[in-house]
């Protein structure tokens, strides 16, 4: 792809608008290119479980602060390359107003047959990147309850590739646009479960860690009561922030020509309300 559609990148581009405009709309695409390699905070642990109990910590967190910031990186770079050829390339424009999957295919497209090919390994590396989600959205059923969990995971997961499948093909000529303009609603959530997780692991449970023994007695574990309360109003806080095609929030729209605040307002609110709420449920629960 670099080979082929790099000669047509234009590095020369300038941003347009007002200084205040240009920094609102680099922190909108830096919180939009965070909401991506965020999301796997919420399945690492479905996959890091099955490592040794002795596997360094260290080598855990550069393997995996690694691993997503190369292969991040790398896509993204290509995909502001692929996006000013399409601002200064007719061939590349008129691509992109068909799919992006044709955008794809013209950056392949000096080499004919063989660039056809090299599309459809992508679209086959988009279907494998599906299977780590589809795991943890079986597992997730079978963390519903003590009768969920009796199914074979296997099923869940058919389950989940028939229900997005059927999406898939129900919406494919409007499903790629409703994701992307939905997107960032994902990076929202996770930001503040991660707020919730990070702020639990280090204040409350600096001194006492954790009883893994108890992950499935419900008499020992958290209620949850803080977390919820935190979760909801951190969530309240995104709203009030975001700006995307569908809602500007108010707070958002104090920023210049408007700017996505959703993930670092909604994270404020959630590390001050857990912080509040969570002594309260420790005092009052026990737990």
């Amino acid at each position: 792809m670099i080979g082929c559609a790099g000669p047509k990148f234009n590095s020369s581009l300038q941003s347009v608008g007002s200084p205040s405009t240009v920094s609102a709309n680099r922190l909108s695409f830096f919180s939009l290119s965070l909401s991506v390699p965020v999301s796997w905070a919420a399945a690492a642990s479905d996959f890091y479980v099955y490592y040794p109990e002795n596997t360094s910590r260290r080598l855990t967190y550069i393997m995996t602060l690694l691993g997503l910031t190369l292969s991040f990186i790398l896509v993204t770079l290509l995909g502001i390359g692929l996006a000013s050829a399409v601002a200064t390339n007719q061939g590349f424009s008129d691509a992109y107003s068909i799919s992006s999957g044709a955008l794809i295919l013209a950056g392949f497209g000096g080499l004919g047959g063989f660039g056809k090919f090299c599309g459809v390994i992508i679209a086959l590396g988009v279907v494998a990147n599906n299977i780590p989600g589809t795991y943890s959205a079986a597992l997730g059923f079978q963390m519903l309850g003590r009768y969920p969990k009796m199914i074979p995971r296997w099923l869940y997961a058919c389950f989940v590739v028939i229900i997005y499948l059927v999406c898939a093909l129900a919406g494919r000529d409007h499903l790629f646009i409703i994701f992307q303009n939905f997107l960032a609603l994902m990076g929202y959530w996770i930001m503040i479960m991660i707020c919730i997780v990070l702020e639990e692991h280090f204040w409350f449970r600096r001194n006492v860690g954790f009883d893994w023994a108890a992950w499935e007695d419900q008499k020992r574990l958290p209620i949850g009561i803080a977390a919820l309360i935190a979760f909801l109003v951190g969530w309240a806080g995104a709203v009030l922030s975001m700006y995307q095609v569908y809602f500007v929030g108010p707070i958002a729209r104090l920023v210049s020509d408007g700017a996505d605040l959703g993930i670092w307002v909604g994270c404020g609110f959630t590390l001050i309300t857990f912080a509040v709420l969570r002594p309260l449920e420790l005092k009052i629960v026990g737990r």
